[in-house]
């Protein structure tokens, strides 16, 4: 093995959005225990970069108004080098994660950082984030919100969007 080669670590911060209150209204509303209503970012490079209706967007680590996150996870290393990482976030806001595709059950923030962990370390981001939207769908009270949810694009302030943003 190449001693040479420079290594970069890769965290994923997590952010209950609900902060606390999925906890103890799931049960309530959906007859089954939420933790928290995840929104997950990568951080590498001295930055943290998340996906959201505006597009892929990138911030100090903690920079948006949600603060600090919750939890940190260390995803593992990468050889990835943050010119090669750029590219492939502008290619991926440019196709997969402008703004205009972002679909809060489908294709969100979550899809983003599992689908850039596995990019940059080979890891996937922990399970209870990625089943969340098929736990919330598998209630009948998860079915009469879909609607309402579907229209909502979340976009934590305080990033600088990469590119990508909501028009074509």
């Amino acid at each position: 093995m190449d001693k040479n080669i420079t290594r970069y670590n890769v965290q994923l911060y997590i952010y209950d959005l609900s902060r606390g209150m999925a906890r103890s209204l799931s049960p309530i509303m959906l007859g089954k225990q939420l933790d928290g209503i995840w929104h997950t970012a990568i951080v590498a490079y001295g930055d943290e970069f998340f996906f959201g209706g505006e597009g892929i967007s990138s911030c100090p680590p903690g920079g948006t108004m949600l603060g600090p996150p919750d939890t940190v996870v260390e995803l593992g290393e990468t050889e990835v080098s943050e010119e090669i990482f750029m590219e492939y976030l502008s290619s991926l806001g440019e196709s997969t994660y402008r703004g205009d595709r972002y679909r809060l059950f489908e294709h969100n923030c979550n899809t983003f950082t599992n689908e850039v962990a596995q990019f940059m370390t080979g890891n996937s981001i922990p399970s209870y984030i990625t089943d969340l939207p098929s736990e919330v769908l598998s209630t009948p009270f998860g079915q009469i919100l879909r609607p309402i949810l579907d229209s909502i694009h979340i976009a934590p302030p305080g990033g600088n969007v990469i590119n990508g943003g909501r028009n074509a």
